[in-house]
């Protein structure tokens, strides 16, 4: 660790304001065929928990679908210091671990799942439409958080990343790509976040 990453993170310490208690990251299939590409997801990981985040949430954006099913081994094989659990558009189970891996799980897909599900639901008569309401939607979705904070590499975009889940986090963009993202990236990521008033939409 440099002298400069060791200064980072003891004004992160010592400052008053609070960690982020979810942190997402947001990256591309593209990122992943780099070299050396998941030993940095796991560094990610162990700088995230290391700081205090309780979940991790990493959402692949896929242009290809096809590769899908090879990310997820990938995945599989990762050594995550916590569960791990990984979704696609084919598995939409809720994710409950403190390690969520969407991989081409869109926002838009996600969000009209659960729409379905209520409709569906009120349909068969086990919902009133009177009881439709956030907290509704929120128990149908599959990432279940909401990011305190979203680290995004390379782009000042977020791609089809949990629209409902991150109407109040607070957005962090790289000017690096995932390939030359190191620890303190992250440390400044945490400093920013730190420094940001943060107003929940009011």
């Amino acid at each position: 660790m440099g002298l400069y990453d060791r200064y980072l993170a003891a004004r992160i310490h010592l400052a008053e304001q609070s960690l982020p208690e979810t942190v997402a990251l947001v990256i591309t299939e593209k990122d992943l065929l780099e070299d050396g590409a998941y030993d940095t997801i796991e560094q990610f990981l162990d700088w995230a928990f290391g700081f205090g985040a309780e979940r991790v949430v990493i959402y692949v954006s896929v242009s290809n679908e096809d590769v899908i099913e090879t990310l997820a081994r990938e995945f599989e094989r990762l050594d995550s210091p916590r569960p791990v659990a990984l979704r696609s558009p084919a598995d939409e189970t809720r994710a409950t671990t403190p390690v969520q891996v969407s991989i081409g799980l869109g926002g838009k897909h996600e969000f009209a799942s659960a729409v379905q599900g209520i409709a569906t639901a009120v349909e068969n008569g086990s919902l009133d439409v009177a009881e439709i309401d956030g907290e509704e939607i929120e128990r149908r979705l599959v990432f279940p958080s909401d990011p305190d904070l979203i680290v995004k590499t390379g782009a000042e975009r977020l791609s089809d990343f949990m629209i409902w889940q991150s109407v109040y986090s607070e957005l962090y963009f790289t000017d690096v790509n995932w390939r030359n993202f190191r620890r303190r990236d992250y440390l400044r990521a945490l400093r920013d976040f730190q420094r940001r008033q943060r107003r929940f939409g009011r």
